[in-house]
């Protein structure tokens, strides 16, 4: 893939991207390499990190490191040999997250906590770990992947819903106390992403209302003025831009990637 930043973008940066083995922390981690910067990558799936490393075209480049984030000892452990392998972490991606849950009225609280635990504790507690390091360095930049379903709920989304809100409520109080140390805190809200995941939501939505996927698909399509699910890459472009020095003046902010479906 051609990238659309230059080599030396984020070449004296490290950034922790979690999440890594789903669409949107694969991407990111190819381009962030593709713009200088050293990345360690984790997730649950250490075969998929092997190949994702193989994939970033610079294997020098790329520390891996399997952890589960819910995990405090794992959390512990992969700060601590991230920062052995590359220096301190200068750039944080929470990428990591589920999707799921049900109607209200049928919603497991086992579904409920599950998801709320990793899309929103073992954020904010990672977080709180790397600010730690950022703090000393003064320097420091946080990407949460939040949702558009993390700015408006929509049906039978409530638990994926609440835990979208939850990350994006606290990067707004986050970034401003960040800020005051040079470490800034945003969140990326995609709507419709084509990774598992959204063909999952897809999937879901077109089961309770009867339809096959590919008709939910066409619906979804159909009330985005794009007219196109995002991709990948194209929010993995979105969140390098936002842990560069060019968004030095980006400071808590949400920023949708909807094809136009949220113009507010």
């Amino acid at each position: 893939m051609h990238s659309l930043f230059h080599e030396s973008m984020l070449n004296d940066q490290h950034i922790l991207i979690t999440g890594a083995t789903g669409g949107i922390g694969y991407e990111t981690a190819k381009v962030a390499v593709q713009a200088g910067a050293k990345v360690t990558i984790t997730g649950r799936n250490e075969e998929k990190l092997k190949q994702l490393k193989a994939e970033c075209g610079d294997p020098d480049r790329v520390f891996l490191y399997k952890a589960d984030l819910t995990s405090n000892g794992d959390r512990g452990q992969l700060l601590s040999a991230a920062t052995v392998h590359h220096g301190s972490i200068t750039g944080l991606v929470n990428s990591a997250g589920i999707g799921g849950g049900d109607m209200v009225e049928i919603l497991p609280e086992e579904d409920l906590r599950r998801i709320m635990e990793l899309n929103y504790f073992s954020l904010v507690q990672l977080s709180q770990a790397v600010y730690h390091q950022m703090k000393i360095g003064k320097r420091g930049a946080i990407v949460n992947i939040s949702s558009l379903s993390g700015l408006r709920g929509t049906h039978g989304n409530s638990a994926y819903s609440a835990s979208k809100f939850a990350v994006t409520g606290f990067t707004q109080a986050f970034a401003h106390e960040a800020i005051e140390h040079h470490v800034r805190v945003n969140a990326i809200c995609p709507g419709y992403v084509d990774t598992e995941m959204g063909r999952n939501a897809i999937q879901s939505k077109g089961e309770r209302e009867g339809r096959s996927y590919e008709e939910q698909l066409k619906i979804a399509k159909g009330g985005i003025p794009s007219g196109r699910l995002t991709s990948p890459v194209q929010v993995a472009n979105t969140i390098v831009f936002l842990l560069s020095d060019a968004a030095e003046n980006i400071v808590g902010e949400s920023v949708k990637i909807s094809g136009g479906s949220v113009m507010r």
